[in-house]
């Protein structure tokens, strides 16, 4: 059937699906670490060279079963494989867009710039905490990394060690004291 008549998307809609936190500023880089570039490749390949034509056989073989209207592997397979088909599009693009950047190779190592690993104290609760700010796609809080368009990312920019830092969060106005930069 033809696509015009089906209301289904093909999923090249681009940005508007995806979450908030990982969508690019308009106009902006992807910019990722090397880890992240790599990991998007690594889970590209799995899709295209195992997981799809793995699913690829088992839809076949459920649709030589017959009646396909109610045929359980056939209806799941084929969904899976739209979810499949619609992830590999994203990484395509994604990868394409991707700047690399080393974090070992910034200039400037006494400032905060993409691929810093930051070390800061907040100032009302004393509380220290160490994040590396990467790319969106990278971006894990539980790993202690956050994505370098957070506002958090986005007030540490630029900062040197000793400098205190305001920014807005979920709380409210945060105090922040960078207590070290690195590039690792």
């Amino acid at each position: 059937m033809n696509k015009a008549f089906v209301k289904e998307s093909d999923g090249d809609d681009g940005d508007e699906e995806l979450a908030p936190a990982l969508r690019l500023p308009p106009g902006s880089k992807n910019y990722m670490t090397r880890r992240g570039y790599d990991a998007l490749r690594v889970e590209l390949d799995l899709l295209v060279r195992v997981e799809r034509p793995r699913l690829v056989e088992t839809v076949a073989w459920a649709a030589g079963n017959g009646d396909r209207s109610e045929n359980g592997d056939y209806i799941y397979g084929k969904k899976r494989l739209r979810e499949i088909d619609r992830r590999i599009r994203f990484l395509i693009k994604r990868i394409e867009s991707a700047e690399v950047v080393d974090p070992e190779r910034q200039q400037g190592l006494e400032q905060v710039f993409f691929g810093a690993t930051v070390t800061f104290s907040d100032l009302d609760t004393a509380e220290e905490q160490t994040l590396q700010i990467v790319g969106v796609d990278e971006a894990d809080a539980s790993q202690g990394r956050i994505s370098w368009i957070s506002p958090l990312a986005r007030a540490v920019l630029k900062a040197r060690v000793g400098d205190v830092v305001r920014f807005h969060s979920p709380a409210g106005v945060r105090e922040i004291e960078i207590g070290a930069v690195e590039y690792r």
